[in-house]
């Protein structure tokens, strides 16, 4: 009798502390999280993308594991492999898995990456010697602009240096996903800089380009030509391979330190600015590190 009663109090304070999300089973919903899968700087997906509810106990590990057959390494904190696709080094080159959240190389393992809700996953499978750690990417788009990063919202701070009338339009697309940037330049913002190259390189975190994208993270440049600038797009060697006209415009984000990132939307001429800022929604951005576009044609970088 006495065992009976034992086991019974066992049972309602297990279903007490569940109701009451206790840490029992997964704990409580949170919202959607969104998971990518793609390798070669998002140029080609290894599994389709999907949006999941997370709980409160759900790291940016669970999450894939739920997804995809992975194998882990160093204790089960970081992804050696997901759907037999492996981390490796050859002939002295390597290839390794890296996960952005909300466009934001993560400063932690994904082990220990706890999710809020609302969350925009990236994992890339790519070759890292030209560039061992790009720290921001545009391919997550809206975010960070909308929800912030590290678990933190963020203020939007639009700085116009001479973008004209492509300063109006990214006003505008930062309308249309529901930003208004903040005045000035608050502390922690997201800055936005538009306007052309000669105007923006000053900034230290887009001077960045200038030093290749093993410092900058960008596959692209920024060159002198005649008594101005022209735009150059790079390949995964960080080497020149693409010349790109006058009218050519550049979406890229950068990092310093660990700074909030910054995003450029620049370009050799105020043409080149404006048709940068016409890039600035998913169908452009989607799964994209950075991007180039001249004559109505979009290059993804790092050029393939």
């Amino acid at each position: 009798m006495q065992r009976r009663s034992l086991a019974v109090a066992i049972v309602l304070l297990g279903a007490a502390l569940a109701a009451a999300g206790c840490g029992i089973g997964a704990g409580a919903g949170v919202g959607e999280v969104s998971l990518t899968v793609t390798r070669d700087y998002g140029a080609e997906r290894v599994l389709p993308p999907v949006s999941i509810e997370a709980s409160e106990s759900d790291t940016v590990m669970r999450v894939l594991d739920r997804e995809a057959e992975i194998s882990t390494r160093y204790g089960g904190g970081f992804v050696q492999a997901i759907d037999d696709l492996e981390a490796e080094r050859a002939e002295g080159r390597a290839w390794d898995w890296f996960f952005y959240v909300n466009g934001v190389l993560s400063s932690v393992g994904a082990a220990d990456f706890e999710l809020r809700g609302g969350e925009a996953i990236w994992w890339d499978y790519r070759e890292w010697l030209a560039a061992s750690r790009v720290s921001a990417v545009v391919g997550s788009w809206p975010q960070p602009l909308v929800g912030g990063y590290d678990g933190q919202a963020r203020p939007v701070a639009l700085e116009c240096r001479g973008g004209g009338a492509a300063c109006a339009a990214v006003r505008q697309r930062l309308a249309e996903i529901g930003v208004s940037p903040a005045g000035g330049s608050p502390d922690g913002a997201i800055r936005v800089l538009v306007g052309p190259w000669a105007r923006l390189r000053d900034d230290p975190a887009a001077a960045q380009l200038e030093r290749g994208p093993r410092t900058s993270g960008v596959f692209a440049e920024f060159v002198r030509q005649g008594g101005g600038f022209a735009l150059r797009g790079l390949d995964e060697d960080g080497e020149a391979a693409l010349e790109l006209g006058p009218g050519a415009g550049l979406v890229a984000a950068t990092r310093r330190y660990e700074a909030p990132p910054v995003w450029l939307v620049s370009g050799a001429t105020a043409r080149g600015v404006m048709a940068a800022a016409g890039l600035l929604d998913a169908a452009h951005l989607r799964d994209r590190y950075a991007v180039a576009t001249e004559g109505g044609k979009e290059t993804p970088l790092p050029v393939r």
